[in-house]
C-alpha cells in the first residue's frame, strides 16, 4: 500500500510537471501522513530530509556550477578552442576534432553537461558555420561531445551518486576518465568517417588560430591560464592537496582571477546574472538530493530494492544478461528523466541488485552515469539537442536525425564499458593501491 500512493503520487505530481525534488517531497509527506501505517511517520521525513543535505562533498556541485559559469563568460572556454585547434592542425575533419577536444577540456573543469555544449558551442558551431561545415552535422557533433561533461572528471552526476551510494568520488572521478576519453574517440571517429570527402582543414584551423588568442605570448592573451584549471582540479585532488570539495572552491578562484584580473574580459557587473544562474542551478540539484533522502529511506524500509532484485533474477540469474537489461532500462529512463534525478532515485534500487551479481559499485557509478549521460542527446528530454538546437538555430527534428550516427558509436562505447569492467576499475586501482 505504501508503495504503491508513493509512486502514484510521485507520478501523477511529475506529469502535471512539477519539480522532480517537489514531487519527491510531497509524495513522500503524503505517504507518512496520511497513510495508516506509513513507517517512521514524519520524524523520518525530516530527520531522512537534514541527513540528506548535512553531507560535506554536495558543496561542490555549486562550486563547480560557478566555475562553469565563470569560464563561459570570461573568456576561458574561447582560449580553450584555440588551444585545441592547435593540438589538432590542420587535417581532414579538424574542426570536429577541436570541438570534441575543447568539449573534453571544458568537460575537465564544469563538470555539466549542457554547460559543455553551451561554453563550447556557442563558440564552435559559428566557427564551424562559418568555415563551410554542414551548420546540422556540426550542431550533432557539439551535442554529442556535449556527453563528455559528465564523464570527464569532475562531473556533477558522480558526486551525486557517491554520495548516494557513500562511495568515494575520488575513485569515480578516476573511474571515468578512460570512459570518457574512449566516448571522444568514437565520436572523432566518426566525424573523421561522416566527413571523409572533404578538404583537409588547412584554412579552416589556421583562422581560429588568428582570431584567437595564442597559447604563449602576451601573459593576458596566453592560454595557458585556462588550460590550468583541469590540472588544478585534478593534480590537486590525486596529489593529496586538497578533496574534490576543496578543489571546487580553490578553482572558484582561480578562475574568477584570471577572468577579472589577467583576460579582463570579465566584469564585476557580470557577477550578479553568474550568481543568479549558478544558484537557480544548484538549487534545483540540492532540493533533489534533500528530498531523495526520505524518498530513498521509505523504499528501502518497504522492501523496494529487493523485490526489484527478485524482479530481475526471475527473468535471468547470468550475470551479463542482467547487465544488459539494467542497461536497456537505464537507456530509456534517461529519454524522460533527468540525470541527477535518475541517478538519486535508482542508486538506492540498482546498486544492491548489481553488488549481489559481483559488479564492483564504482563501476556501476560509471555504467549509470553512461547511460544516463546518453540520455542528453535522445529525445523527449534531449536537452543537449535544445541547447544546441538553440545555438545554431537549426530546427530540433534536423538534429535529432543528424545524433543518429553519434548515438550509434555510443551505444558501442556503453557496451565495452559495461562488459569489461577494467576500463572502468583500472585508474582507481593503479592510483588508489
Amino acid at each position: 500500500m505504501v508503495t504503491l500512493v508513493l509512486f502514484s503520487v510521485f507520478l501523477i505530481l511529475l506529469v502535471l510537471n512539477y519539480p522532480i525534488g517537489v514531487c519527491m517531497g510531497i509524495a513522500t509527506f503524503i505517504v507518512v501522513y496520511f497513510v495508516p501505517g506509513a513507517p517512521g511517520g514524519m520524524a523520518l521525513l525530516t530527520k531522512s530530509a537534514v541527513m540528506g543535505g548535512n553531507n560535506f562533498p554536495l558543496i561542490a556541485i555549486p562550486m563547480f556550477v560557478l566555475v562553469g559559469e565563470i569560464m563561459q563568460t570570461g573568456g576561458l572556454s574561447r582560449r580553450i578552442i584555440a588551444s585545441a585547434a592547435r593540438v589538432v592542425g590542420s587535417v581532414k575533419a579538424g574542426l570536429a576534432y577541436v570541438n570534441v577536444l575543447a568539449s573534453m577540456i571544458f568537460a575537465a573543469i564544469s563538470g555539466s553537461s549542457p554547460a559543455t555544449v553551451a561554453a563550447i558551442g556557442s563558440n564552435m558551431i559559428p566557427e564551424m558555420k562559418k568555415y563551410g561545415y554542414d551548420p546540422t552535422f556540426s550542431t550533432a557533433v557539439t551535442a554529442a561531445s556535449g556527453t563528455l561533461g559528465v564523464m570527464i572528471p569532475p562531473s556533477i552526476p558522480f558526486i551525486i551518486y557517491g554520495v548516494t551510494a557513500s562511495e568515494s568520488i575520488g575513485a569515480l572521478f578516476l573511474a571515468g576518465i578512460v570512459p570518457g576519453i574512449l566516448f571522444a574517440l568514437f565520436y572523432a571517429l566518426l566525424s573523421r568517417y561522416l566527413l571523409r570527402h572533404q578538404k583537409n582543414d588547412r584554412e579552416l584551423t589556421q583562422g581560429i588560430k588568428e582570431e584567437a588568442p595564442p597559447i604563449a605570448g602576451g601573459i593576458a592573451n596566453s592560454s595557458w591560464w585556462a588550460l590550468l584549471v583541469p590540472i588544478i582540479i585534478l593534480g590537486g585532488i590525486y596529489g593529496g592537496i586538497f578533496t574534490p570539495t576543496e578543489a571546487a572552491g580553490v578553482t572558484v578562484a582561480y578562475a574568477l582571477f584570471v577572468s577579472l584580473f589577467i583576460y579582463k574580459e570579465l566584469k564585476w557587473s557580470d557577477m550578479p546574472d553568474i550568481l543568479t544562474r549558478t544558484s537557480v542551478t544548484s538549487v534545483c540539484c540540492l532540493i533533489m538530493v534533500v528530498m531523495a533522502s526520505p524518498f530513498g529511506k521509505l523504499l528501502t524500509i518497504e522492501q523496494v530494492p529487493n523485490q526489484v532484485a527478485e524482479f530481475i533474477t526471475s527473468l535471468s540469474n547470468d550475470k551479463w544478461t542482467v547487465i544488459l537489461l539494467i542497461n536497456l532500462m537505464l537507456l530509456v529512463v534517461g529519454m524522460f528523466m533527468d540525470t541527477i534525478a535518475a541517478i538519486i532515485i535508482l542508486t538506492p534500487i540498482l546498486l544492491p541488485v548489481m553488488v549481489g551479481f559481483g559488479v564492483n559499485p564504482v563501476h556501476f557509478g560509471v555504467i549509470l552515469t553512461c547511460n544516463l549521460a546518453i540520455g542528453f542527446c535522445t529525445p523527449p528530454l534531449g536537452i543537449n539537442l535544445f541547447v544546441a538546437s538553440n545555438i545554431s538555430e537549426i530546427p530540433i527534428a534536423r538534429v535529432i536525425k543528424a545524433i543518429f550516427p553519434f548515438l550509434l558509436v555510443m551505444l558501442l562505447a556503453l557496451a565495452l564499458i559495461s562488459y569489461i569492467p577494467a576500463i572502468s576499475l583500472y585508474l582507481p586501482s593503479v592510483l588508489n593501491s
